[in-house]
C-alpha cells in the first residue's frame, strides 16, 4: 500500500497530472492529502455498495442496548398466550369460543382498542358465531397478512371494515433483525395500514387527535412529521424502500407494557385499572408457536434470544404514540452530503494524528481517545434520536492513520538508506540510531553539513603489501584482502567507530562522529574505544595468519597509527558523487604515526599513539614510551607511545 501511494505521489511530481501544489500549497502534507483522498474515496465507495451496512447495524443494536430503559408504556396492556395457557386450555389454535370469551371480558373493562395478533381467516369451532359477534365491536382490530405475493396473503375475519384491519407483516433487515416499523403499504389500488398504526390511530382518535395528512409527501399527525426512512438513511445503504417505513425506536427489551395471561383474563382476575382507556394487544408468546423474531436486543451473552411478534407490535404502537403525544421517539438522519463530510473529517483526523505523532504509544493512546470521542458523540446524538454513521468514520480514522503510519515508516526506511549512503560506510547500531535522529539537516540539504569535532583517528597499513601483490594473481589478492578488511570492519563497528574509507590495503576509521562528542568524558571514551579496537584487530591476526598459511596464502603484518584531535567532518564532493569526509591535521598525524619508524616492528601488529591520545587512556593499557620523535612533514617532534596490551586487573 505505501508503494502504491509513492507511485501516485511521484506521478504527480512528474507532471503526468496537474501539480498538486497548485491545489494544495503544503508540499510536506501532499502525501497525506493523497492518502486521505484515496482512503476516504475507497471507504465511501465500499459504503455506497453496502459493504459497511452490517457493521453499522451492529453498532445500532449496541447503542439500542446501552440506552436506559424508560419502563413500560402506561397506555398499553399485553395479553399473552403462554405455553402454560396452551397446556391449561389443552388446545391450539385457541377455539373461537375461547377467543370470544377473552374479548368479551376485556371489552367489559372498557379499553380504548383491542388488537388481536392471532390469525382468524377460517373458523376454529366451537364458537365461531360467538367470535363473529365480538368482532363487531368497533374497538376490536383483527389482523391480516399481506406477504410478498398474492399466494402468501391471509385474509382477515369476514365482514370486518377495512378501517379496523391491520397487517401484521414484519420487515426484516438483511441480517434477519426487525428494526423498521412499516406504517402503511400500497399496491397501487389500495393502501393497507399496519396493525400497530391502526391501534395507535384509534387511541389518538379517542383523544380527539384526528389531524392526519401529508406534508411534502411525508406522513403528518398532529403536526408531527413521520420522516420516511430512505434506503440510505443513517447506517442503511440498500434496504428495500417499499411502503411507508420509519426506523423502529425500541422502548425496552421485554418491559414494554404491563402483561397478563389469557388465563387470567378468562378467569376474570385482571385488575380493571390495567385495561380501562388503554390499548390491549392479544398475542402468542409461547415458543412452540414460533411467532418469534430477532430484535436489536436479541444478541446477548446468553445467546440469540428472540422476541414474540406481539411484543414487537406493542413496541411499534408505543413508538407512534410517544412521537405524537410525548414529542419524542422519531429518528432523524443527516443528508448524504453531511454524512460524506462527517466521514471525510474523521478520516482527516486520523491522518493528521498519524502524521504529527512520532511515538507509537502516543498515537495509540490518542487514537483510542479519538475513537472514544467519536462513539461518545454518536451515542449522544442517538440518545436524541439521531442516527448517524459510526463505523464508516471510525474506519476512516483508523485506516487513514494506519496507512499514514505505514507510509511514514516506508519513507523513513528509504530516507535512512539515503542517510547511510551519504555517510558512505557501515556504522555501529548506536551510531546509526544517533545519526538517524539528526537526519533533518541531511535530508533538507542532501548532505551532511561540515562541523568541527574532536575525534580519535585510526589509520592502518599492511607491511609489504606491494611485494604480496606482485607475487599473487589479482583475484587471489582481492579475496585475501577482503577477508582482512572484513575482520577490521567488524571490530570497528563493534567498538562504535565509523569506517571512513579503505585505502587499498589500509583503513581510515574515526571514533566520535558523526554525532559530535562534546564532553571530556565522551572524548576520552572514544580514545579508549579506538585503542581497544586496534588491540582486538591485533588479537585476530595470528588466527587469520594460521588459516592463510594453511591455504597457501601470505601472512599479514600491520601497523596502526592512532591520534586524538580536532577534525572537520561532513559531506565532500559534488552532485554526482558524495562521500563522508574527515579533514584535518589530526588525520595527517595518525598517518605519520602509522608509517613512523617502520623498521621497529617486532610482532604481527604495531600500534602507535601520540600523547594526545595517551592522556585519555586513564592508565587502562600497557604502553611503551618511544619518546619525542620527528614525523615526516612536521617541524615539531611528537611524543610517541606503543600500545602493548590492556592492563590486567
Amino acid at each position: 500500500m505505501p508503494k502504491f501511494f509513492n507511485r501516485i505521489y511521484h506521478k504527480l511530481g512528474e507532471g503526468r497530472w496537474k501539480n498538486l501544489t497548485y491545489f494544495f500549497p503544503f508540499p510536506d502534507l501532499q502525501p497525506l492529502a493523497i492518502i486521505w483522498i484515496v482512503v476516504t474515496g475507497t471507504l465511501l465507495g465500499v459504503r455506497h455498495l453496502g459493504g459497511l451496512q452490517p457493521l453499522e447495524l451492529n453498532a445500532f443494536d449496541l447503542m439500542v442496548q446501552l440506552r436506559p430503559d424508560p419502563g413500560p408504556d402506561p397506555r398499553l396492556l399485553i395479553v399473552e398466550v403462554t405455553e402454560r395457557d396452551i397446556n391449561t386450555i389443552e388446545k391450539w389454535p385457541l377455539s373461537d369460543r375461547v377467543l370470544a370469551k377473552a374479548l368479551a371480558e376485556i371489552a367489559r373493562l372498557e379499553p380504548t382498542a383491542i388488537g388481536i395478533d392471532i390469525i382468524r381467516d377460517i373458523p376454529y369451532e366451537p364458537g365461531n358465531a360467538e367470535l363473529a359477534t365480538q368482532l363487531k365491536n368497533p374497538k376490536v382490530f383483527p389482523i391480516t397478512f399481506i406477504g410478498t405475493s398474492k399466494y402468501d396473503r391471509v385474509q382477515p375475519p369476514p365482514n370486518i371494515p377495512d378501517r379496523r384491519v391491520g397487517f401484521n407483516d414484519l420487515y426484516l433487515d438483511p441480517d434477519g433483525i426487525v428494526r423498521r416499523n412499516v406504517i402503511s403499504i400500497g399496491d397501487g389500488k389500495k393502501t393497507f395500514y399496519s396493525f400497530p398504526s391502526r391501534l395507535a390511530f384509534a387511541y389518538l382518535d379517542s383523544r380527539k387527535i384526528e389531524s392526519k395528512g401529508t406534508k411534502n409527501n411525508e406522513f403528518l399527525v398532529n403536526k408531527i412529521v413521520f420522516s420516511k426512512l430512505r434506503s440510505n438513511s443513517g447506517g442503511y445503504q440498500n434496504i428495500p424502500a417499499q411502503g411507508y417505513q420509519i426506523l423502529l425506536n425500541y422502548r425496552s427489551a421485554k418491559n414494554i407494557a404491563e402483561t397478563v395471561t389469557i388465563t387470567q383474563v378468562l378467569q376474570g382476575k385482571v385488575d380493571p385499572k390495567l385495561v380501562k382507556g388503554k390499548i390491549v394487544l392479544i398475542g402468542v408468546t409461547a415458543p412452540t408457536v414460533k411467532d418469534i423474531f430477532s430484535t436489536p436486543y436479541s444478541a446477548t451473552k446468553n445467546g440469540n434470544i428472540p422476541t414474540p411478534g406481539v411484543l414487537i407490535h406493542a413496541t411499534a404502537t408505543s413508538h407512534i404514540l410517544s412521537a405524537v403525544l410525548d414529542g419524542k421517539g422519531l429518528f432523524w438522519y443527516w443528508d448524504e452530503w453531511h454524512e460524506i463530510l462527517w466521514i471525510a473529517v474523521w478520516s482527516a483526523v486520523g491522518g493528521c494524528l498519524a502524521w504529527r505523532l512520532e511515538k507509537s504509544l502516543n498515537l495509540i493512546a490518542i487514537a483510542i481517545v479519538a475513537c472514544g470521542s467519536l462513539f461518545g458523540f454518536t451515542f449522544f446524538l442517538f440518545m436524541q434520536q439521531g442516527w448517524i454513521p459510526l463505523i464508516a468514520p471510525a474506519m476512516g480514522l483508523l485506516i487513514t492513520a494506519g496507512v499514514a503510519v505505514t507510509y511514514k515508516y516506508e519513507q523513513s526506511r528509504q530516507q535512512q538508506g539515503i542517510v547511510m549512503k551519504l555517510l558512505g560506510q557501515q556504522t555501529s547500531p548506536a551510531i546509526a540510531n544517533a545519526l538517524w535522529k539528526e537526519r533533518v539537516h541531511l535530508l533538507e540539504s542532501g548532505l551532511l553539513p561540515g562541523q568541527k569535532v574532536t575525534a580519535t583517528i585510526i589509520l592502518t597499513d599492511l607491511q609489504g603489501f606491494s611485494t604480496i601483490s606482485e607475487k599473487l594473481p589479482p583475484e587471489v589478492v582481492m579475496s585475501w584482502l577482503n577477508e582482512y578488511l572484513s575482520a577490521m570492519a567488524q571490530e570497528v563497528q563493534a567498538h562504535q567507530g565509523v569506517i571512513n574509507k579503505f585505502t587499498g590495503d589500509g583503513m581510515l576509521a574515526v571514533f566520535g562522529v558523526p554525532i559530535p562528542r562534546t564532553t571530556p568524558e565522551e572524548i576520552a571514551e572514544d580514545a579508549r574505544l579506538a585503542v581497544s579496537c586496534a588491540l582486538a584487530i591485533s588479537s585476530r591476526l595470528p588466527e587469520m595468519n594460521q588459516n592463510w598459511l594453511a591455504r597457501g596464502l601470505p601472512v599479514a603484518k600491520m601497523r596502526v597509527g592512532i591520534f586524538t584531535g580536532p577534525v572537520m567532518v561532513g559531506s565532500l564532493g559534488g552532485t554526482t558523487r558524495l562521500e563522508y569526509g574527515v579533514i584535518g591535521d589530526s588525520v595527517n598525524i595518525a598517518s605519520r604515526l602509522e608509517s613512523c619508524e617502520k623498521h621497529r616492528q617486532e610482532g604481527t601488529c604495531r600500534i602507535l599513539i601520540a600523547e594526545e591520545t595517551f592522556l585519555h587512556l586513564a592508565n587502562k593499557f600497557e604502553v611503551e614510551s618511544w619518546g619525542p620523535l620527528p614525523l615526516r612533514g612536521r617541524e615539531q617532534k611528537v611524543n610517541v607511545y606503543r600500545i602493548l596490551g590492556r592492563k590486567k586487573k
